[in-house]
């Protein structure tokens, strides 16, 4: 890749990350006014009243709540599948989870460590930092996404300033995020 071609991508990334943020900042404010953020319940309800554009409407919360994590990850993972059903859960949360992973990715990548403190514990992002200077973190980042529970939001911005470059995270984020959402519509389907 030549170095135009090289910087012409940069400001298209940073351009769809600029717009991206904007329509997920106006999501959360929309969100946060109808207290979905706080009430699953009330979340489910809102989705399933938007009939056929629901699963676009999911979607998006799935992004937001990767790049803005006010929501935990498993409790939307779980309104996913209790409003779409397993397979369809599935897809739904696969597709939203990575796409917010890819947006994280690139936020971080282009506004660095400055933005993940003000979107995480200090002393948690000092403990995986730690492990961005080693070989580590490579293990650590797919541990974080395979498994349910792990802080994988943190990991996919921390992924961002590291040296792993975007394919090697996105191949990890694909392969990794379905046992993950495997395991919560299981989980969901034994209750």
């Amino acid at each position: 890749m030549t170095k135009e071609n090289d910087t012409a991508l940069k400001k298209i990334m940073t351009i769809i990350t600029i717009i991206v943020t904007i329509l997920l900042v106006a999501f959360i404010i929309y969100a946060l006014k109808m207290n979905l953020l706080n009430d699953s319940d009330l979340l489910l309800e809102r989705i399933k009243s938007y009939g056929l554009i629901a699963p676009l409407i999911f979607l998006l919360i799935q992004i937001v709540q990767v790049v803005f994590p006010v929501i935990p990850g498993g409790a939307s993972c779980l309104v996913g599948v209790l409003a779409f059903g397993p397979i369809e859960g599935f897809i739904y949360n696969y597709v939203g989870l990575t796409l917010g992973s890819i947006v994280s990715f690139f936020l971080s990548r282009n506004f660095g460590l400055p933005l993940i403190n003000k979107l995480f514990k200090k002393e948690t992002v000092d403990k995986y930092l730690g492990y961005v200077r080693t070989k580590k973190f490579e293990k650590i980042f797919f541990l974080g996404i395979f498994l349910p529970g792990a802080p994988d939001d943190l990991l996919c911005y921390i992924a961002g300033i590291s040296g792993l470059t975007f394919f090697r995270f996105l191949f990890i984020i694909l392969i990794g995020k379905p046992f993950t959402l495997i395991f919560y519509s299981l989980f969901t389907n034994l209750f």
